[in-house]
Parts: C-alpha cells; structure tokens; sequence
C-alpha cells in the first residue's frame, strides 16, 4: 500500500524520541499498520544530535510541513498554545492528519480543533498528551467503551511526584528536592506548571472529557500545587497510615462533575500510594469492570515517543476509513444534552475528608475551641493528634476529619485563624480514600 508520510514539527526530546523509534523500528511499524511510515520532513531550529537526519528534508519553518503536499500526517511537537494551535488548524486546513503529544493545545484549544478536524474529516490523535507512554486514552475511550465512569484519579505529573516520593522517604523540604529535581532535569527552571498543578489540569481536563462524554473545559479546573506541602505533614501524614499524592481526581455526581487537581492523602494500601519517583499512575473505577490501574513512564524521550507512532499507526490504518466510522476523537460519537451539560462542580460544593494542622498556644480550652467550631459547621473529627509544645510554647496539632463541604470547611478554617490562640495559618489537605465503589 501506498506509505504513509510524515512531517514531525520540533526535534526536541519527543521529537527526537519519535524520529529514532519510527527509523530504528520501521519494518516492525510497517508490518503493524500495513503500509510503510516513512518521514518525509522535519522542522527544527536546530540539529538533535542524537538524530540522524541524512536524506531527510528540513526546514526551519513547520508552516512549510502543514502546507507540503507531500506530508499526509503533521506530528506538532512544539509545545505551548499560539503557534501550536495555528500550526495544528492550518494542516487541518491543509487536508492534514495530526498527531500531537501538547496536552496544553488540547485542554485549551481541542473543542475548536476537534470541530475543525471534523469539517475536513481529518483524524487528530493526541494519546502522548497524557501521561507519556501509559495509553491510558486509548484504554478509557476504546477498553473501557462498556463502562459508564464513575471517576478518574491520577498521579500525571512526574515532577510532582519525585518531590513528594523524596520528601517522604528521607525527610527532606519541598525546596530542597525541588532545586535536586531541577539539577537532574525533572522540572524546568520556572517549575510552576509541574509543582502548581496547572499541567496535571490540562492532562485531568483531558480525560475526563473521554471519560464522561463532556466538552474541555479546562478554566473551570480547581487547581492548587504542593509547594506549601512540609516535612512535617508528610510524616504525620505516614503516622495517620496515608500518604501524600499530587493528585488529578474527577467524579460524575448526580449534582455534577468535580474537576481538581490538589495535595492528598490516601491510604498506604492503595496502588497510587505506591507510585514513586517520576513515574504516573492513573486509577479508573467503571461500573463493569471495577477499578482499573494503568502506570508507567509519564514522560521522557522514547516513553512519549511511543505514545506518538502508536497515534500514528492508528492514522495509518483509519486514514482511508470514512470519517463517521471511525473511533471519535472524545469517544463519544452521540452528544447526550444531559451529560453534556453537566457543570463542573465548584471545589466548594465538593466533600472530601480533610487533614488539618494547625499551631496553638500551650494553655486550656484551646483545643475545645477549634472542636466547638467544627462541630458548629458539622465537621467531625476521626482522630487527633497533639504534639508536644514547640519553641516559644507552640503545641502542633493535627486532626483528621470526616467527610464534609468544603465550603463548611473553609468556614471553619477562617474562625480558626481568627482565633488569639492559634499562629499562623491552618494547613489543610484533602482525604481520599478512593474505594466508594469498590
């Protein structure tokens, strides 16, 4: 059969990663898809060293490779929003498949590409956007197509859970393993997208669109990062029995749908409790098949670029398929209104449990105060932890809650801090136990 040929945009780590398996692994891709993959161009601004680009076209410019006739299938591996998202419609203009490994392009821009994509009857194949070489997509929108989802929980960023993993196992500061994780190249030099869990968004807006039938809708994500997580919570955390995860956690509700990414404990028996360094691990509880796990490298050269040519082999085979036969893009080919429309919960309407600690002044009555104020938003406790009394007669306490609102939650932390008795801010973290179906 005809080949299939390939314009890759950025030769960067992916990029390269992608260049070297399609080349090193050509006759084994050939024979999977059943028609030859062969790159026909590459753009880069400059030469990977680890690349072997003789006898290929290059060029500087990735207009070039969306408007070259002889490219069937654009790989963006730019990164970023604005010259991703132009490129990626502009090959979609052009009649172009594309494969994309940018999980930002996609959270933000997707319901527009997808639309256009669908116009032209293009494919457009994104499974390396989350979650590097786990193919967790192509699980939640094909394996699991017999499942109505219940939730989605994941650790997706790498970067976050080499600090946490670190933090726990040698005590160490959130600044110090962050500065060791940069050293070594896990987190940029400006790590707010990692750390801030704004690219744990992205990936979490993703799948639960393919989980739950609903548009991307990325800016109604509740976002908030680990760098206020300590030394200190992570081990009261491992005396509770839990352990602290950078987590990425939706749930269908009759009310709605949650969206968050935050810190959380879970219990040290679960399977994601025991995902460490830089690996991921997304957990999914369908009502057929129970709770499912899938781990793996979430990121790094040839781990991602496996993720890309396995969207390519799929190209491959669908590229001369009717559009309307083939497998949707967010897996549902029918729009539901009433799943659809479903809102994005805000984090205030949401329960969890909760772990608080808090510092109070060594002297009666104090600890019966923060216990009134709880019980007055309807707060219980399940168990209490306190400490001896620290340098200038601080007593650190750490309490456990029962499920409640966090709006109720929030409530009572602000009567806590306005408190004489009590320095400084209320440190709170969520409490998952992700079993309620198990």
């Amino acid at each position: 059969m005809k080949p299939v040929r390939v314009g890759i945009c950025g030769l960067g780590t992916v990029g390269g990663g992608t260049f070297n398996v399609l080349t090193r692994n050509a006759d084994e891709i050939a024979r999977r898809a059943g028609r030859p993959i062969v790159i026909e161009q590459v753009a880069m601004r400059r030469d990977n060293p680890d690349c072997d680009t003789t006898g290929v076209k290059t060029t500087a410019d990735v207009f070039e490779v969306a408007r070259n006739p002889e490219v069937d299938v654009l790989v963006e591996l730019i990164g970023g929003y604005d010259i991703a998202r132009e490129l990626v419609l502009t090959a979609i203009e052009h009649g172009k498949h594309v494969v994309t490994a940018n999980k930002a392009l996609i959270a933000v821009h997707g319901n527009e590409i997808f639309q256009a994509a669908h116009e032209k009857g293009v494919i457009v194949a994104f499974e390396a956007a989350v979650a590097g070489g786990i193919p967790v997509i192509k699980s939640l929108r094909e394996g699991l197509g017999a499942n109505r989802i219940e939730w989605v929980a994941g650790i997706i960023n790498g970067t976050g859970n080499y600090i946490l993993t670190h933090m726990r196992d040698e005590g160490r500061a959130f600044e110090d393993v962050l500065a060791e994780a940069q050293a070594l190249g896990y987190a940029e030099a400006d790590p707010t997208f990692d750390v801030e869990g704004i690219d744990a968004a992205h990936k979490l807006t993703i799948l639960a669109s393919i989980a739950y039938g609903v548009p991307l809708q990325f800016e109604k994500a509740y976002t908030e990062g680990i760098s206020r997580v300590t030394a200190e919570d992570v081990e009261q955390a491992d005396n509770l029995g839990y352990i602290i995860k950078h987590l990425g956690i939706s749930k269908r509700t009759e009310q709605g749908l949650e969206l968050r990414v935050h810190p959380t404990l879970i219990p040290k028996e679960r399977l994601l409790a025991n995902v460490h360094g830089v690996k991921n691990a997304i957990a999914v509880m369908g009502d057929a098949v129970g709770p499912t796990l899938y781990y793996g490298a979430g990121a790094g050269a040839e781990p991602t670029a496996s993720a890309v040519v396995a969207d390519l082999l799929d190209v491959a085979r669908d590229i001369t398929t009717a559009h309307h036969y083939r497998v949707p893009y967010l897996a549902f080919s029918g729009i539901d209104e009433d799943v659809s429309q479903l809102p994005i919960l805000p984090m205030e309407e949401i329960s969890t449990a909760y772990y608080l600690r808090l510092l109070a002044v060594d002297r009666p009555g104090v600890l019966a105060r923060v216990a009134t104020i709880l019980s007055e938003q309807g707060i219980s406790i399940e168990a209490l932890i306190q400490k001896e009394a620290t340098e200038g007669e601080l007593v650190p306490i750490i309490l456990l809650t029962h499920r409640t609102r966090e709006q109720q939650m929030n409530e009572a932390i602000r009567q806590i801090e306005s408190m004489a008795d009590i320095a400084g801010p209320v440190t709170r973290i969520r409490v998952e136990s992700l079993d309620e179906h198990e």
